[in-house]
């Protein structure tokens, strides 16, 4: 009575996993650097359709785009990709802009179970560049100071470190002796590091690592030189200016009491003619426009 329907049930249990398409795959988070290859595998566990049809998409915030369609690669994959058989999808040269999320499609019009799908989470990863780096080149004594790195090309997103005359710096100071005494912040996220009060022993040649999980990249190294400041010198200095000024002052005032700067301007115009000498007389002739004398005497 109950051997009949428990093979009942495994029949009909065969009969429906043959007329169903199923996929699988054998890694749904795979990931390779630039410029490698990748699979993307979708696995046919079960089908019974002979012919059926594949497609594969790109989904991205954009929206989904296909990749696959009709038996031809298209898109940003086309010439950088392949179909293995029967539906794995084989990018031959990946690039950053391959990183998305794929769904694989396969329609079988002959199963009872005539559709299925699987997701695939592509991450190609790109090693940094160097990094730009900032280091001041002096700081005053006791005053604060921020060094910075950034590096945009890397994918993941990259973290940061610090280095001090080849030697890397702690995020936490009190972990070191070297640096127990020092006084800053690290952030390995932004790459920065900023000193709250800059001491002698913190002057050396810094530079900046740049990472991620397809490498790194660092930047050259750059000298910070500490320097006390010399506030007596300052003072002084300050004193000698006022002083001068003081005696520039001092001297254009006694200058125009002397009567050195003249209000009064002479000009080309301020010719006087001479009087003229009693029985002289000055003509000026038309033809030759100089002057000549004569003498007339009066009776």
């Amino acid at each position: 009575i109950f051997i009949l329907p428990a093979c009942f049930v495994f029949i009909l249990l065969c009969y429906f996993s043959v007329l169903a398409v199923v996929l699988r795959t054998s890694n749904d988070s795979p990931w390779t650097d630039e410029f490698d290859k990748i699979e993307l595998s979708c696995l046919i566990e079960s089908i019974s359709t002979t012919n059926p049809r594949i497609e594969w998409k790109k989904i991205t915030n954009e929206g989904p785009s296909y990749v696959y369609f009709d038996k031809k690669i298209s898109g940003d994959l086309e010439n950088r990709a392949v179909i293995r058989e029967p539906a794995t999808l084989l990018i031959t040269n990946a690039t950053r802009s391959d990183t998305a999320k794929y769904r694989c499609e396969v329609t079988a019009a002959d199963d009872q179970k005539s559709f299925d799908e699987i997701v695939i989470d592509l991450v190609v990863r790109v090693k940094p560049v160097v990094p730009k780096c900032s280091v001041p080149k002096s700081v005053p004594f006791g005053k604060s100071a921020e060094l910075s790195c950034v590096e945009e090309e890397g994918f993941p997103k990259s973290q940061y470190q610090w280095f001090k005359n080849r030697e890397e710096i702690p995020d936490d100071p009190k972990t070191s002796l070297k640096f127990f005494n020092s006084s800053y912040a690290l952030n390995a996220e932004t790459g920065t590091l900023k000193f709250i009060a800059v001491r002698k022993e913190d002057a050396g040649e810094y530079f900046c690592r740049a990472k991620n999980d397809a490498g790194y990249a660092e930047c050259a190294a750059q000298k910070m030189e500490v320097y006390d400041i010399d506030l007596l010198g300052i003072i002084l200095g300050v004193l000698v200016v006022v002083i001068v000024l003081l005696c520039i002052t001092v001297g254009i005032c006694c200058a125009y009491k002397q009567g050195y700067f003249s209000s009064q301007k002479q000009t080309g115009n301020n010719y006087k003619v001479p009087a003229k000498g009693d029985g002289v007389d000055y003509v000026r002739t038309e033809d030759e426009g100089d002057f000549r004398h004569k003498s007339s005497f009066v009776i």
